[in-house]
């Protein structure tokens, strides 16, 4: 794999870089929770591009949730993964491919309560937006 380009937010970019230097020792616990690294490919651009992310669990699933704090609009990995589903992951040290999609209505009702049990903040989020906050099932392959 093409080395990803890292995210442009500069908080974000240190928490990787720590990731990735320590295989997830330092980074795979953050602030309470546990994230996970993803890189997806860039829809317009074709770039590998990682992020780090909160998630949930869910059976073998990963559920990581597309908030960007309550904005109006999607984060750019939500349209990224849209477009190019299949995705690698790298959960502490353990590294995967998945594949993306987006909860059904039905399926986020049930998955909701489990990533505000991890980060109660995304309650806070989507009372932020009139945007339905989606939330991401990443399947391993």
């Amino acid at each position: 794999m093409t080395e990803p380009a890292d995210s442009p937010v500069d908080w974000v970019k240190r928490h990787i870089d720590r990731y990735v230097a320590t295989d997830g020792a330092d980074g795979h616990f953050w602030q309470g929770t546990q994230t996970l690294l993803l890189t997806a490919t860039g829809r317009t651009s074709g770039v590998p591009r990682r992020t780090a992310l909160i998630y949930a669990e869910d059976g073998d699933d990963l559920l990581v949730v597309a908030s960007k704090g309550g904005a109006d609009e999607h984060p750019l990995w939500y349209l990224n993964v849209q477009a190019h589903p299949e995705v690698h992951v790298q959960v502490g040290a353990r590294k995967l491919q998945a594949t993306a999609r987006t909860a059904t209505a039905a399926e986020k009702a049930r998955l909701w309560p489990l990533v505000v049990a991890v980060w109660p903040a995304y309650e806070d989020y989507q009372a932020k937006t009139a945007r339905d906050i989606p939330v991401v099932v990443l399947s391993p392959v």
